[in-house]
């Protein structure tokens, strides 16, 4: 009878014990338990099989679950449900399998092996049930729960999603909020293929949309002549510190509101959404990943005093090396240095595998949920893991609106729409574009008091006269100084080291007809 089977040696039984954490129910088949041990085993296969089946047939969806909150919490507790119900299997077969008459010692011993075995099966789905928990509540505090549900058209009629990507250099001891990298990322809902449009820091006179934005400034944003220059990269604290340009809108959503409609009407775009990340948190996200595998082309100097360098060559970067890969602008241009995050944005994208991203998971989450911001709403995230799949299969293009293509002094707005048209639409005869959303007649023309920027070498700003009706050719404004710029540490700046002469600049790529380039042959 089942019941009175002879029990195997101590060796036997460990290792029946040991087959029972991977398939249950072997314990109890050896022990005579032939009902339970079926039963065991048949949900053991049925489990195993549905997970071998879902992860080779059935990744989107397991992606697309992935970014549901509810469905991360459900995972996280069937894992720790498995878990335990495997410790159970594992405790029940040992009982039945160990020899009644093993000395002492042996029974200490199996025990502590079986012990040693349950810690083994309980890690990893502790393990698993942590990650889940972090993704949930990375995903939470990142993303807003979404006012109004996802309708079946997720685009809502859209050929293209185009999301406002931002480089904030805020940090200890410098006011507000500075929007250093401008870049719209501009995305076929069909096929996934991707432009990236940049917009320097600098660009003058951008449009804003009607209202009290545009009554304010009917020449385009201007700043606060004579402490500000008034230039893209302003505007977004210049609507926080100032709600009654954006009315109705909360504090802390009137910057990267007006910011949406200035950036879209300069572009002709509808640009429906934002994600902002702070340089200081992109280099923890960095570092977590293992760094970041870039071809430096020219040596890169940076810090206060010219002490850094990145030689050239393919190379690991670090978090801090790859924040100066994309900060730095000595002996070079704001020009070439938008070149260069680009070029770092896409080669953390492309780097960002399943295996490297799991390695380094929950520092990625904490340094996410302290550095980015974005008003996508969770609801829309599965159908952009959807989108997201597309846009890997397509190569990313790039158009930066950087002098020789535009002036940021004096920018033809009319001639940036006509060239993001004819980037979206290279096979259209007629590239012209309408005005933006919200944006009725964005070509805004300075008027006289309009505000000159002031020139690098920080000179007072000056009053420029209105350009000529009709523009001409872009201008190339005069070569930057030498500049050593350092992220901001929130302490004062060391005395400047006297100026010594430098190199000539890194050009920027060669742009085509468009002015678009794959980003991969963009980088400086």
């Amino acid at each position: 009878m089942a019941g009175h089977r002879r029990r195997p040696s101590i060796g036997s039984s460990l290792a029946f014990t040991l087959g029972s954490a991977v398939l249950w129910g072997l314990g109890h088949l050896r022990a005579g338990r032939r009902t339970t041990g079926a039963l065991l085993m048949t949900s053991c296969l049925t489990v195993i099989t549905a997970a071998a089946t879902a992860l080779l047939t059935a990744k989107s969806l397991l992606l697309n679950l992935a970014v549901r909150p509810g469905w991360l919490q459900a995972f996280g507790l069937v894992t720790l449900l498995l878990g335990t119900v495997t410790v159970a299997v594992v405790v029940r077969s040992h009982q039945l399998l160990r020899p009644r008459r093993a000395g002492a010692a042996a029974r200490r011993l199996s025990a502590l092996v079986v012990g040693l075995l349950c810690v083994l099966v309980m890690l990893p789905a502790v393990g698993v049930a942590r990650l889940a928990y972090v993704s949930q509540d990375a995903m939470t505090s990142i993303f807003a729960a979404g006012a109004t549900p996802v309708p079946a058209d997720p685009w809502q009629g859209r050929d293209r999603l185009n999301v406002l990507l931002l480089g904030a250099d805020a940090a200890p001891g410098r006011y507000g909020v500075r929007t250093d990298s401008v870049t719209v990322a501009s995305v076929d809902t069909r096929t996934g293929d991707t432009v990236l449009f940049g917009l320097p820091r600098n660009l003058a006179h951008v449009p804003l949309p009607p209202g009290p934005a545009r009554d304010r400034f009917p020449h385009g944003f201007a700043g606060e002549p004579p402490y500000t220059p008034g230039i893209l990269n302003e505007i977004w604290q210049y609507a926080e510190d100032h709600p009654e340009i954006v009315p109705g809108t909360a504090a802390g959503e009137r910057g990267p509101e007006l910011l949406k409609k200035a950036v879209g009407g300069a572009l002709g775009l509808d640009i429906p959404y934002y994600a902002m990340a702070d340089m200081r948190g992109f280099a923890k996200i960095v570092d977590a990943m293992g760094g970041v595998r870039v071809t430096v082309r020219e040596p890169i100097v940076y810090g206060r005093h010219d002490e850094g360098l990145i030689t050239p060559g393919t190379r690991v970067l670090s978090g801090s090396e790859a924040l100066w890969y994309g900060r730095s602008r000595t002996r070079t241009s704001d020009y070439v240095r938008m070149a260069r995050q680009r070029c770092l944005m896409n080669a953390v994208i492309e780097q960002a595998d399943p295996v490297t991203v799991l390695g380094g998971f929950e520092q990625i989450a904490d340094a996410a949920v302290d550095t980015v911001s974005t008003d996508i709403p969770r609801p829309l995230l599965p159908h952009l893991v959807d989108l997201a799949d597309k846009v890997k299969e397509s190569p990313v293009r790039s158009t930066q609106f950087t002098p020789p293509l535009t002036d940021p002094v004096a920018p033809d707005y009319g001639l940036i729409r006509q060239k993001v048209a004819a980037a979206l639409n290279p096979d259209a005869a007629d590239p012209g574009v309408g005005p933006g959303p919200d944006t009725a007649d964005p070509g805004v023309t300075p008027g006289p008091d309009a505000a000159r920027p002031p020139s690098a070498d920080g000179t007072a700003l000056q009053p420029r006269p209105a350009p000529a009706s009709t523009p001409g050719p872009s201008r190339s404004p005069s070569p930057a100084p030498v500049s050593s710029e350092a992220p901001d540490t929130g302490t004062a700046p060391a005395p400047a080291a006297t100026p010594t002469p430098s190199p000539t600049p890194t050009p920027t790529p060669t742009p085509t007809s468009q002015g678009t380039v794959v980003l991969d042959e963009a980088c400086p």
